[in-house]
């Protein structure tokens, strides 16, 4: 299933939800200028890195050895470990992607619910929900993955945050969905509750049938943002709507 669009029109322009998403294609863009080499030592060195967290928390040495294959080579780095640099990758790590599709299928997502969440809460309060949720997506990432030494990088954990605060928030709202049926497809309005239920219910699937530790989707990342969005609702949500 792939969302298309909803029915909840915007009261006001989604200043933060542009501004967001402008920040992203741009620092996909600066990493398009990067040699293959240099951007996979860039994502290791703002990207959270599960080990290097667990190492700082049990102050354990300075610096974390990281090695990587590129192509027919090995190379390895030293990556700093201390509070700034492992608190600096919880939040940088939030505007970095692997790619294209990576990046167009995170920002998609986001500006189809992110306008509305950002209705509901006003411009600060949701941009502190959402790195607030990108956050705690990241802990659970680092959680339930301590010994990776993978980069984890993508704005998916606070977007599930989003898609969490959107659920409670709207769960009436009707979903215009592209539903793969074999070789055709078709658009199908879906309500949000339906909708959104069953990506939780996959994402939750997938983590628990995931190689912990190995690269790919970080899918208990997603599980924890959502979860948290839901949490995080009543205390971000304006108390009275404001006139428009």
């Amino acid at each position: 299933m792939f969302p298309i669009k909803d029915d909840v029109p915007s009261r006001r322009f989604p200043v933060v939800t542009v501004s967001l998403i402008a920040a992203n294609v741009a620092v996909f863009l600066w990493q398009l200028g990067m040699s293959p080499l240099a951007e996979t030592a860039f994502v290791h060195r703002f990207g959270v890195v599960p080990a290097a967290v667990m190492q700082l928390l049990g102050r354990g040495a300075d610096t974390l050895p990281v090695q990587f294959e590129f192509g027919p080579r090995a190379f390895s780095i030293d990556l700093p470990v201390d509070f700034y640099h492992v608190a600096r990758s919880f939040f940088a790590c939030l505007f970095i992607h692997g790619g294209i599709a990576h990046l167009i299928g995170n920002m998609w997502v986001f500006w189809i619910f992110g306008d509305n969440v950002e209705d509901r809460m006003g411009h600060v309060r949701f941009l502190a929900f959402y790195l607030l949720s990108g956050l705690g997506a990241s802990v659970v990432h680092v959680a339930t993955n301590a010994n990776s030494t993978i980069p984890t990088i993508g704005a998916s954990g606070a977007i599930a945050g989003v898609l969490g605060a959107y659920l409670v928030s709207y769960p009436r709202a009707r979903i215009m969905t592209l539903v793969p049926i074999f070789f055709f497809a078709s658009f199908v309005e879906i309500p949000s509750f339906v909708f959104l239920g069953l990506w939780f219910l996959i994402q939750l699937l997938s983590s628990a049938g995931s190689d912990v530790g190995a690269g790919g989707v970080a899918w208990w990342a997603h599980v924890g943002g959502f979860l948290l969005g839901i949490v995080l609702l009543p205390v971000f949500r304006r108390r009275v709507p404001s006139e428009s």
